[in-house]
């Protein structure tokens, strides 16, 4: 009967770490990679990296981040159906938004 009560102290606890880390670990990885191939790949900037996608995954929610992800990686294209990514209120919003995450992500880590 005690190991049932524990163990429904820990399914909300589960539920809350769910929330937390909604950021998959590929997405993570990809994160670390890119900044390191920026910052130089040391122990030290894989150590600034990691802590930056950190801070990022606890500000801006996974679904947030991969908005304005698809949004950067669609400005680089060219063409007609790029153009939409270049400005505007719905490509504004979620790019800020990332811009300010990224930000204080540098002030903590780096």
């Amino acid at each position: 009967m005690r190991a049932l009560s524990g163990l429904a102290l820990l399914l909300p606890v589960a539920a809350l770490a769910q929330t937390v880390n909604d950021y998959p670990t590929t997405a993570r990885v990809e994160y670390v990679m890119a900044c390191m191939a920026t910052n130089g790949e040391t122990p030290t900037a894989l150590q600034r990296c990691s802590c930056a996608i950190d801070a990022i995954a606890g500000i801006l929610p996974y679904e947030a981040y991969v908005d304005a992800e698809t949004v950067l990686r669609m400005r680089q294209t060219s063409g007609e159906r790029s153009a939409m990514f270049r400005s505007g209120a719905a490509v504004d919003g979620p790019m800020a938004d990332l811009r300010r995450a990224e930000a204080e992500a540098e002030i903590l880590c780096f």
